[in-house]
Parts: structure tokens; sequence; C-alpha cells
């Protein structure tokens, strides 16, 4: 069997989180995923909002969204994107989580002042505006995974 590229993973998590596990053979993980993405989704009611965002009712998004159960979304995504990006990646990459981890901050941060913020006198509402955070978050985790491997080289070569 040909081992999935990084690149695939991912995009096959971002497609429905616990694709790329299944399609990797790690099919009770991948379940598991599956399940959790369709049970968070169902109790947010976030296909409803999905659909009022992009027709431009933010208002309605706002209205029909479950914030309790959407609060799971970002981190569940963002764990199933890694987990599938770690099935791939060579042994030796070394503190990989670290974007992913920083976008389900952002994302969650960004969900969480959703119905509040606006950029530009523009209300994204609580699809678009959590969507934003993903950039920032990859680009923060990538910067500080360069400054930690940075210093960890340099005190290695000062050890020896």
């Amino acid at each position: 069997m040909k081992k999935m590229g990084k690149l695939e993973a991912v995009l096959w998590s971002i497609a429905l989180p616990g694709f790329s596990q299944l399609l990797a053979k790690h099919l009770w993980k991948g379940t598991l995923f599956v399940v959790l993405e369709f049970l968070v989704n169902v109790y947010s009611n976030f296909n409803a909002g999905i659909m009022y965002s992009f027709l431009g009712e933010m208002d309605k998004a706002v209205e029909v969204m479950n914030f309790q159960w959407l609060m799971f979304y970002p981190c569940l995504y963002m764990f199933a994107m890694w987990d599938a990006y770690k099935i791939a990646m060579p042994e030796n990459e070394e503190l990989s989580f670290l974007p992913f981890v920083f976008s389900a901050y952002f994302v969650t941060v960004g969900l969480m002042y959703s119905t509040e913020v606006r950029l530009f006198g523009i209300f994204f509402g609580p699809v678009f505006l959590p969507m934003m955070g993903v950039i920032p978050g990859v680009i923060t985790g990538l910067i500080i995974r360069w400054i930690i491997l940075t210093v960890r080289k340099a005190r290695m070569k000062k050890a020896v």
C-alpha cells in the first residue's frame, strides 16, 4: 500500500475528520473522528449556520448555532488534521503539532468573539471570523516551532 503524503492526509481531514485515518487503515480512530464530527455538527446546528453565512445572513447564523457544541469543532478538526499529518510525516519530524495547536486556539478565540467583532465595519459571523484565525494560527505555530528548533540546535552545537 502506498503511504499517504502529508498534504493528502491534511486535505482528506479537511474534507471530513477521520477520512485520512480510515484511508490509512486506522479504522477505530477514523470511525471515532467521523462519529464525533457528525455529533458536534448536528448538535451545534453548524450546517444551518454555514448556509446562512454563505447567504450573507450572519444574524440568522448566530441565532441558529449552538455555541456550547460548536466550541468543540476547532479542536476536533485540528486534532484530526494533526493526527492525519502525523500518520504521513517522517518519524524524525519534530514539533509538527504546533501549527495545528495554535490554529485550534486562534479559531476557538475567533469563535468566542464572532458574535461581537466587526472588522472594517463588516460582521463576518460565526463561520467566517473563526476561519480567519487559521492562517495566523499556522504562522504563529510555525514561528514558535522554528524558534524552539533553532534554540535546541544551537544548544546542541554548544554542548558538543
